[in-house]
């Protein structure tokens, strides 16, 4: 008997020889199911650039026609993308979502859009990335909070900029170009061009000054948030 009993099987001449047709046959079911310019899906969106895919498998997708995707952008598998509360939903703006071009989103990411959420050109993010325009309310004590909707606020992240992984995009949130998000930090307002937040909330702790890259003070991150709020 082996001295691992458990792995055995993975000996197996057959197991592996099976598990090699199933593997190539996933990966040409990846390839084919990918939306792509020429696919039917596709022409649902409001614009869907040369040379973009959204890999398959999708978690979910939804509003399309309020959807504007760049040329050479790729949304990784497993990810959502949807404009509008629901299905057949119809918002009052259009585009809800605009994705640049060359921009590249991680696997298993979210893009949530109710009202307005812009994505320069050439903006990368790492894995299970979360970017939304809306909330939801808490203050009707009868009625659940999945339920009711809170004030949304536009979201724009500007072009050249890199989402670390898991990071949480939320209403209001305004990041500068080539900005880079820490992974797991929660982006809740403005966040100057030019610089690297972390944390939660976001705080910038560096900024690039006088042709260098510098740490920043609270303090100096405070004024400069202060400065981009409308």
């Amino acid at each position: 008997m082996s001295d691992h009993p458990a792995t055995d099987w993975l000996m197996d001449p057959v197991r592996t020889l099976a598990g090699d047709v199933l593997q190539s046959g996933w990966e040409r079911v990846v390839r084919l199911a990918a939306i792509g310019p020429r696919h039917r899906k596709a022409k649902r969106f409001g614009a869907f650039g040369e040379r973009s895919a959204i890999c398959f498998p999708v978690a979910a997708l939804f509003g399309e026609a309020y959807i504007r995707i760049g040329s050479g952008v790729v949304i990784g598998p497993y990810s959502s993308l949807s404009a509008g509360i629901a299905p057949g939903h119809v918002p009052d703006h259009d585009p809800v979502i605009s994705i640049g071009d060359g921009t590249v989103i991680g696997k298993g990411s979210g893009i949530v859009g109710h009202h307005s959420i812009t994505i320069g050109n050439d903006v990368w993010t790492g894995h299970h990335v979360y970017v939304t325009d809306a909330n939801h309310g808490y203050e009707d004590v009868a009625e659940p909070i999945g339920r009711q909707f809170g004030a949304g606020a536009p979201v724009v992240i500007e072009s050249d900029s890199w989402l670390g992984h898991g990071a949480i995009v939320l209403p209001g949130a305004h990041i500068g170009r080539h900005v880079v998000i820490g992974a797991g930090a929660v982006v809740t307002g403005p966040i100057p061009a030019y610089s690297v937040a972390v944390g939660n909330p976001a705080r910038v702790v560096r900024r690039f000054e006088s042709g260098e890259w510098v740490r920043v003070r609270a303090e100096a991150h405070a004024e400069a948030a202060a400065a981009l709020t409308p």
